[in-house]
């Protein structure tokens, strides 16, 4: 399933959106409203693993598509919340061209 770069940059981003999402929207508001801040604690770290390899993943990606530009933008949209929605529909939108 993940034999191809481009899949596996495709499911890495994804997994890395819902981990952000999961760091935002749940693990923080359980720190600062119900004082447990263990779910900060696991939820970043898992998200900060998950951002490296996700960065290593659209390095590749890059490298072997030629995205120049487009491998800026994606990683701005990284940054956002929701923003792997955007990736994963830019991406399918534009098909990688292997480099030969």
């Amino acid at each position: 399933m993940l034999n191809d770069t481009f899949t596996r940059f495709r499911v890495i981003s994804f997994v890395e959106g819902l981990s952000y999402l999961i760091l935002v929207f749940i693990a923080m508001p359980l720190k600062y409203l119900a004082d447990c801040p263990i779910a900060v604690k696991v939820a970043g770290m898992t998200h900060g693993i998950l951002f490296i390899l996700f960065f290593i993943a659209l390095f590749m990606a890059s490298k072997r598509y030629n995205w120049k530009f487009l491998s800026f933008q994606l990683f701005v949209y990284s940054l956002i919340p929701f923003g792997f929605l955007l990736i994963d529909k830019i991406i399918m939108k534009t098909p990688p061209k292997k480099l030969k």
